[in-house]
């Protein structure tokens, strides 16, 4: 159990930070709708009501979405642009797909590669093209859940105002779901532009996504 704790810090930290943040966020959310229902003289809903509304997913799943849509991009982008000097990019001439050569697959994967390293056609294309495909996917499924919590909670708000609810259709081009959108992917789209940049002449000794710090600035890629 040690050594497993310690092969895989890195992810079960994250999953315990995740883990508490979400937690966390339900008590402020659940508190938060509280004052809200307190505010129009309306009963307060139990915890375990918050946890499966509308309010509460809209706001995970704004997020979710954002932080995914951000990953995606950045496996998709950096197969083909560069940042000369940064550790977020690939050496300035190898940009593109690269050689078979280089990517060690099929008669030049080693003895221990991934089994669809080794084989052709649709299997490799799949495997070589997993990542991107897999980070897409959560990010288009999370989208769409944001879109089905958010037109609840919209309709949600126009009933209690006696207004007519909306389609879901409908809801996709009103300006409430391209707001809380489009609010999160630019602080995601910023966040990954500055540590492109801040990288190449900023360092974080031991860290993978800093170069040494004795690397000159204009090195590029991660071995810097």
């Amino acid at each position: 159990m040690r050594r497993f704790v310690k092969h895989n810090s890195l992810s079960l930290a994250f999953l315990g930070l995740f883990l508490a943040a979400l937690v966390l966020q339900a008590i402020a959310g659940h508190a938060d709708a509280g004052e809200d229902a307190d505010r129009h003289g309306e009963p307060r809903m139990s915890l375990g009501r918050y946890l499966v509304s509308s309010e509460f997913w809209t706001a995970v799943m704004e997020n979710w979405q954002s932080e995914y849509l951000q990953f995606t991009l950045f496996i998709l982008l950096t197969v083909w642009l560069v940042q000369r000097g940064s550790p977020e990019s690939k050496e300035i001439d190898r940009a593109g797909r690269e050689s078979d050569e280089q990517q060690k697959v099929g008669p030049h994967a080693e003895t221990d590669s991934p089994l669809w390293a080794k084989v052709g056609g649709i299997r490799r294309t799949l495997y070589e093209n997993s990542l991107l495909l897999v980070m897409g996917t959560i990010w288009l499924g999370t989208w769409f859940a944001q879109s089905v919590t958010g037109v609840t909670e919209y309709n949600g708000e126009r009933v209690d105002h006696d207004q007519q609810p909306v389609s879901w259709a409908a809801y996709l081009v009103r300006p409430d779901f391209w707001e809380k959108t489009l609010q999160n992917w630019q602080s995601e789209f910023l966040a990954v532009g500055s540590m492109a940049i801040f990288a190449v002449y900023l360092r974080q000794r031991g860290s993978p996504e800093s170069k040494p710090v004795g690397s000159p600035h204009h090195k590029t890629g991660v071995e810097g």
